[in-house]
């Protein structure tokens, strides 16, 4: 819930909260609108109250909420109660429903701050825009000439309003006390919501920490009990559509759940067939199509995402860029991001690197960072997360083991030091084939994981009709040894000291 006098900027705040959350943004106003505009029999009941001069009764207001807090999309993205309940039986109405916010943000500023930003409103009668003499002035004399004052915005008339302000505000406080956060309303409003975002964000990571899920602005996505399967012929390229997708939303799924347990530092690794560009650098197309997924999925919960390729690193001779990547950034420009124009609004595509983080960015995607030969891009990823601060970084398909460099050219951390860095990002989906050793076929199987879900191992069987299917032969905690590995595909546990001749060695060099 929120609440603010008039002009302390709740509009504003109310705004940033649902871009940056997705909540649903509820407020008694909007609702009263819909429903007299509607013609639905509630909606006559207030408008009648309206059309005399009176209050809408409790009853009316307290039933028109509580059922637009009911539908589904307000119970699956969260919502954002802005202005009510305003008076003492309100909120003892929502109590009894049981119906209680995370949190009650209360926006304070000072009344002379206050009776100064009314008084000094002006509103075009042509466009609605609202202006502030001192503030916010019109862009022309033109339109300064049309300005006029709101009937209450008068001095005296804002006063009247901020004393029944007061009042309902001191007598519903005893009531949400205990969840109750007080912000100086009274500084630039991007310090307001950086504090507001900030007090959202942890009650986002403590309600997924219990729940292993949140619901501060997340769509749901679906857990491991409704995973299908290994899906078959995944030797066979191009895959489908259908083979594609099947795997996009699978790394999706195990993303979001990662993101929304407050996790920070995360990597995606698959190599199926399409998605490795070491094979074959056309398939870097498919790994295009995997990072639109993810980010116009998180762009959808009202997220900024910065999409990261990194440049040519060093300079002259110095300089060089993974043979992959290269074109990778114009094949995202020219992709197709939907027609409601995500790319350059809660998507943007950048580089790899400390001043590539702005503050409204919310979450960034690095796609397939490696090293070339004499650079190290460990140092411009370590530079980013340090800037991005506790905001989720989303490694795809990195590969960063180090290189020498050249004559220690940008390589300002010890080798050792890089490597741990690059091993402090934690897995939330991986997924690999397995092959006898040096073969890209048969598959013998397939090792999987899903944040935060541990590894299974699959086995893949041929069955009659040319058809194959892969069934599960054990799970781990952690990410199993190669020894672990061929103990289940043999069926027997392996002693301290055996050789790994024949097929079962085929596992030796894969981790």
């Amino acid at each position: 819930m929120i609440s603010g006098a008039p002009a302390s900027g709740k509009g504003t705040q109310c705004e940033l909260i649902v871009q940056k959350f997705g909540l649903v943004h509820i407020s008694t106003g909007d609702i009263l609108r819909a429903e007299i505009a509607a013609g639905s029999e509630i909606g006559n009941q207030a408008k009648e109250f309206m059309n005399s001069g009176r209050l809408v009764p409790d009853e009316i207001v307290t039933t028109m909420v509580t059922t637009r807090l009911s539908c589904k999309d307000a119970t699956e993205k969260g919502w954002l109660l802005d202005g009510y309940p305003r008076t003492l039986s309100q909120a003892e109405s929502l109590q009894e429903l049981q119906i209680r916010p995370d949190i009650y943000l209360i926006l304070d500023v000072p009344d002379e701050i206050l009776i100064d930003r009314c008084i000094g409103r002006r509103v075009d009668p042509e466009t609605g825009k609202i202006y502030h003499l001192k503030y916010f002035p019109p862009e022309t004399e033109e339109i300064k000439g049309r300005l006029v004052i709101r009937p209450d915005d008068t001095e005296e008339k804002v006063k009247q309003r901020l004393e029944i302000y007061k009042r309902n505000a001191e007598a519903i406080a005893p009531v949400y006390t205990n969840i109750a956060k007080k912000i100086d309303g009274s500084r630039p409003k991007e310090e307001i919501f950086e504090e507001l975002s900030s007090l959202l964000s942890q009650i986002q990571k403590e309600k997924a920490t219990k729940s292993g899920k949140s619901t501060l602005g997340f769509k749901s996505t679906s857990t491991q009990d409704s995973w299908r399967g290994i899906p078959t012929r995944l030797n066979n390229i191009p895959h489908s559509r259908e083979i594609r997708k099947y795997f996009y939303d699978d790394v999706l799924e195990a993303t979001k759940r990662a993101v929304q347990a407050g996790r920070t530092r995360l990597k995606v690794e698959i190599n199926i067939p399409e998605l490795n560009p070491e094979m074959d650098v056309y398939r870097i197309g498919t790994l295009m199509e995997l990072i639109r997924t993810i980010a116009l999925s998180f762009a959808d919960d009202g997220r900024r995402v910065k999409v990261c390729i990194q440049g040519s690193m060093g300079e002259g001779a110095l300089s060089g860029m993974p043979l992959q990547l290269a074109g990778t950034r114009r094949i995202l420009e020219y992709m197709d991001w939907g027609e409601y124009g995500a790319l350059g609004t809660f998507v943007k595509i950048g580089s790899i690197g400390a001043k590539e983080v702005d503050d409204q960015d919310d979450m960034f995607i690095l796609v397939a960072p490696q090293n070339a030969v004499g650079n190290c891009i460990i140092d411009d990823m370590k530079a980013m997360t340090d800037a991005a601060g506790d905001r989720p970084v989303i490694l795809v398909n990195p590969r960063l083991k180090d290189l020498p460099g050249s004559s220690g050219i940008m390589q300002t951390m010890g080798r050792e030091k890089r490597l741990e860095y690059a091993a402090s990002f934690e897995i939330c989906y991986f997924f690999r084939l397995l092959y006898y050793a040096g073969t890209q076929y048969p598959i013998m199987g397939a090792l999987r994981m899903s944040y935060p879900y541990g590894y299974e191992l699959y086995k893949r069987i041929d069955e009659p009709s040319g058809k194959e299917k892969y069934i599960e032969l054990s799970k781990y905690p952690k990410r199993p040894s190669t020894d672990d590995i061929n103990d289940a595909f043999q069926g027997n546990r392996r002693k301290e000291v055996k050789n790994s001749s024949g097929i079962w060695g085929f596992l030796s060099g894969i981790f």
